[in-house]
């Protein structure tokens, strides 16, 4: 029996995992208020940027003695600035589960070169033994959802109240969408370009009052490039978090970002966002409970992501091809979906093994995800009748 291409595609077939869809209904209208050709240090720039800022702790619900800052570089730019301004006072814990995760070991190893580290690592679709790590005497550094495994931390409550060390989280694909515990968090980032399907180049650094008194006292035995510094004469730079930014931003961008937030805001703030986005992932897993030759490749349910969400081939016939075999199957697959139109960047990251990955956060709208999901199963079909006719 033949096998039918299915009648409906995705009104919005984009599911990258970063830049993620715009906003439902977005047209670059929304942007026509962005102060072009204008210095970002006149009144009118500061001021876009303040709001950008304010309606982030507001939709975030960012405690208020928490600082916010717009920082460059997107999300990577924000981790690395609280690593190298931060790390070295004490012994640091780092976990790593997936290729961000482990690029920031790397960074603190071979670059920094500190010598108190203690690594947890896990292969792709687990967690390190969080019960290992110590939160209370030293500062930890590790990803709250990994974007490139499908993998996150359930929760906070591995971390110490009592703590005497920092907290780094890479939060790039959870804000916004996954309910972030901010007293067990001293240094949190991110970027607009995930959840808020915002333009990139820009991130986002959140800093406790313990992270704050971090800068104000320890000074670093490196020297700190001008874009990685948060402080002047022992006292925080007051302007980056009120918006000075260290460089100078796309205006554009930061209109973006602004509508991005006021559209979350208007659909119900953090709550809206939240519900939005596990609704989104629901649709994939009932997709993944109705086919037994697809699963997560996050072990544990508790621990698999609403946004990233990384899935993998277990059909005997793919399982048992050799690996560069495997990824040249989940590419064919997803060739069939964007040839058709169906569904764009559904490719697993490069580092990760073989299979799907599918953006569901909160500019996602769930019936393009319903959509999506019998393409997949078409082109599954697709490319395993391939496999068939190259084995004959």
């Amino acid at each position: 029996m033949a096998n039918t291409a299915p009648a409906a595609r995705p009104r919005v077939p984009n599911f990258s995992s970063g830049p993620c869809a715009k906003r439902p209904g977005w047209n670059l209208k929304a942007l026509s208020d962005a102060p072009l050709g204008r210095s970002h240090r006149a009144k009118i720039g500061k001021d876009k940027l303040k709001l950008a800022i304010d309606l982030t702790r507001e939709v975030l619900e960012v405690p208020a003695d928490y600082r916010i800052g717009i920082v460059p570089a997107s999300d990577t730019g924000a981790v690395e600035m609280a690593l190298w301004s931060l790390l070295g006072a004490r012994g640091v814990d780092m976990l790593s589960w997936e290729s961000f995760g482990a690029g920031w070991v790397t960074d603190v190893v071979k670059q920094l070169k500190l010598t108190d580290v203690r690594t947890f690592d896990a292969p792709y679709g687990e967690l390190p033994n969080l019960k290992k790590v110590d939160t209370k005497n030293r500062d930890v550094v590790f990803t709250w959802n990994g974007t490139t495994s499908g993998v996150r931390v359930p929760d906070a409550d591995w971390i110490a109240e009592d703590r005497e060390g920092l907290t780094i989280c890479d939060a790039t694909s959870a804000a916004f969408a996954q309910k972030l515990d901010w007293p067990k968090l001293d240094v949190v980032t991110y970027s607009w370009q995930k959840v808020l399907g915002g333009e990139g180049a820009h991130g986002v650094i959140v800093l406790s009052p313990r992270a704050v008194e971090r800068l104000t006292t320890y000074k670093p035995a490196w020297p700190l490039p001008k874009i990685f510094r948060l402080t002047s004469g022992g006292k925080l730079i007051e302007g980056i978090f009120s918006g000075e930014t260290i460089n100078t931003p796309s205006m554009l961008c930061v209109e973006d970002c602004i509508d991005g937030l006021e559209w979350a805001k208007k659909i119900g703030g953090l709550p809206a966002l939240l519900k939005k986005v596990d609704a989104n992932a629901r649709v994939v897993a009932k997709f993944v409970r109705e086919n037994d030759w697809i699963d997560f490749l996050a072990v544990k349910p508790k621990t698999r992501s609403n946004t990233s969400v990384c899935l993998k081939f277990t059909d005997p016939a793919v399982t048992a091809l050799a690996p560069e075999a495997q990824a040249a199957f989940a590419k064919q697959v997803v060739s069939i979906i964007e040839k058709a139109g169906a569904g764009y960047d559904l490719g697993h990251y490069r580092d990760a093994p073989p299979g799907l990955r599918i953006w569901c956060g909160a500019t996602v709208q769930a019936r393009d995800l319903k959509a999506l999901m019998p393409w997949i199963a078409y082109a599954f079909a697709e490319a395993k009748a391939s496999l068939g006719k190259k084995a004959a």
